[in-house]
């Protein structure tokens, strides 16, 4: 007979026990019952890592986006401050989510979104702007790029291709999720794409948390792969999540945005503006912030060795978005190679900051950059109360500007004129 282990047979002594009880008493009305182990506490969202006890009964959360149309009569323009001879005007609205555009043929503009799941198609027969739902129920498909007549659109978990979408609205996409190598978690994953000036496909892959140690090296990574997704090369590290790239219209240098991490204060981090000048730069995340600040809770000696500083230091907790070189005629000549900065505006932050759009005047290499306040009052600073959210520009051929504002799902012009 096989002997009966020690743990085994620790087990077996209690039921033995109740049974020999039950025996006793007799069958009737004799029952066992099973202890059940305590529930487990669900971990903390993402968005809580790295919360200190400091900060434990703090209110702050993540703000719900306005998921449904608006009218442009409900839209309070009036509210918004440009300088003397601009002029802003709804483009277009009832795209709620409405973030990257990409210009596609015969003036028809596509539109990524993160939340609702969609890409839009608008499109301007001269009289009148109207829009389609070209794909619906991604997951968060708001990375949008168009290139040779095809448009590229990237969820979390899919990459598609529209060949001739401009002629023929109802092409079947070509699935290319199999080459992009798409890490699976979605935290700070969602993507904004562009084609740079070496004709290769730009994508982020955030870090897929507030603040931790990775979970592999695939994530917090600025990447680039040829169209049809072959060729993949990790440029940067240590980005913990970039939502709009241009490229310097001298240099031809990548500039980036960056978000900052939460729950270190109303002050810090930075969210930051950066240029990559070498390929494997190494922009801090998780262990470094603003290039030169430890993080206090993911600890790494010398923590800020070998990592590359930011331009400029964009507001804590802004949330900065989209990035565009102005290269176009209509704006004054001091516009020229200055870049517009959209900021989304803050949640982490007990008085907001952000809600709005600035320019970074600074040399070629980035140094003496200038921030300056271009449209203001998306947010009543006064109350604290904000209906608008900007967050990605796009050049129009006569030198006017498009901005998305993802909070009521609209698309704004702006314009100068003496």
């Amino acid at each position: 007979m096989k002997a009966i282990n020690q743990p085994v047979m620790n087990k077996l002594i209690p039921l033995a026990t109740a049974l020999l009880a039950c025996s006793v008493m007799g069958l009737q009305g004799c029952s066992t019952t099973t202890v059940a182990e305590a529930p487990k506490s669900a971990p903390a969202p993402a968005w809580k890592q790295g919360m200190g006890a400091d900060m434990s009964s703090s209110t702050l959360a993540p703000l719900a986006g306005k998921m449904t149309a608006t009218p442009a009569n409900e839209i309070p323009l009036n509210n918004l401050k440009l300088p003397p001879g601009f002029k802003i005007e709804v483009y277009a609205t009832g795209m709620p989510g409405a973030r990257e555009m990409a210009m596609g043929d015969n003036g028809k503009i596509y539109i990524g979104t993160r939340a609702i799941g969609r890409v839009y198609e608008l499109s301007n027969n001269g009289k009148e702007r109207t829009s389609r739902v070209v794909v619906d129920k991604l997951v968060q498909p708001s990375g949008v790029a168009y290139k040779n007549g095809s448009l590229y659109v990237m969820a979390i978990d899919k990459v598609l291709r529209y060949d001739g979408i401009s002629k023929n609205p109802n092409v079947a996409p070509v699935d290319m999720t199999s080459k992009f190598n798409l890490p699976p978690e979605q935290h700070h994953n969602w993507k904004f794409l562009a084609f740079g000036p070496d004709g290769k496909l730009y994508v982020p892959f955030g870090a897929p948390c507030n603040i931790c140690e990775l979970p592999t090296p695939e994530y917090a990574q600025i990447r680039r792969y040829n169209p049809d997704g072959s060729g993949m090369e990790v440029l940067a590290t240590g980005v913990r999540n970039t939502q709009g790239f241009d490229w310097h219209p001298v240099t031809k240098q990548l500039w980036f945005t960056n978000h900052g991490r939460d729950w270190m204060g109303d002050d810090k981090p930075n969210d930051t503006l950066n240029i990559l000048t070498k390929k494997g730069e190494n922009f801090g995340f998780p262990y470094c912030h603003e290039g030169n600040m430890p993080d206090d809770k993911v600890i790494k000696p010398n923590a800020c060795e070998g990592v590359t500083k930011p331009v400029a230091l964009m507001g804590a907790h802004a949330a900065v978005m989209g990035i565009t070189f102005y290269t176009g005629n209509m704006f004054p000549a001091e516009y020229k190679n200055v870049a517009f900065i959209a900021r989304k505006g803050s949640w982490n932050r007990n008085i907001k900051s952000g809600y709005d759009v600035v320019t970074v005047k600074a040399d070629a290499d980035g140094k003496n950059a200038k921030i300056t306040p271009f449209i203001t009052g998306f947010m009543n600073s006064g109350d604290q109360s904000f209906w608008g959210r900007p967050t990605f520009f796009m050049q129009l051929p006569d030198g006017s500007m498009l901005l998305t504002d993802e909070q009521l799902g609209a698309v704004y012009r702006i314009t100068y004129k003496k």
